[in-house]
């Protein structure tokens, strides 16, 4: 794990709430974060594993973006931002365990195994949608992401914005040189 401060806390201290004027108990930031990681898990698994094609690799990388997002948690001012701040986590991690691990990632799917694939999302949207989702492996980086946070991940332009940091009519263009580049390899062939 790369990140020695994720401390022995962060998962064990206990449930820390708050009282609204009312009485009523109110989840802090950090409980937040932590009930939105348990529940969508496997989608966080499923996006990295996209990027680094490999089991464990993908793991390290969701258990990295864990331990940043526990540690910076109480930066998010706003709760309903804790979705696509940790899109932008992961895919952070995951770029940058790209950068560090350069001769390590396979994209061969012999290499990667077909257990490995079955965990990926091929499994979630059927073994037909292989050879297109190939294709969006092959895409440039950042046109790559953009595609699979919008059409694996069902992200709207705007949260992609977001986790991306990028202009919204960038990642409108990115989107779209994507689909034109996946449609030359699939257009019908006259007869």
């Amino acid at each position: 794990m790369t990140h020695s401060n994720c401390k022995q806390n962060s998962l064990l201290t206990g449930v820390s709430h708050t009282n609204d004027k009312g009485g009523n108990a109110v989840k802090s930031i950090y409980d937040e974060t932590v009930d939105y990681i348990v529940k969508n898990q496997e989608m966080f698994y499923r996006l990295a594993y996209s990027y680094v094609q490999n089991k464990e690799s993908a793991l390290d990388v969701v258990q990295n973006a864990i331990c940043v997002a526990l540690e910076k948690c109480d930066t998010i001012r706003n709760p309903a931002a804790i979705r696509t701040w940790f899109y932008r986590v992961i895919v952070n991690e995951a770029l940058q365990y790209l950068r560090s691990h350069k001769r390590e990632i396979s994209y061969d799917p012999q290499v990667m195994g077909e257990e490995l694939l079955k965990q990926s999302y091929e499994e979630k949207f059927g073994m037909e949608e292989n050879e297109i989702y190939q294709k969006v492996l092959a895409l440039p980086p950042k046109i790559k992401t953009i595609v699979v946070l919008r059409f694996y991940e069902d992200l709207s332009l705007k949260e992609i914005a977001e986790i991306t940091q990028e202009n919204l009519n960038t990642v409108k263009t990115r989107l779209y040189r994507g689909l034109a580049e996946l449609g030359k390899h699939f257009k019908e062939e006259p007869v």
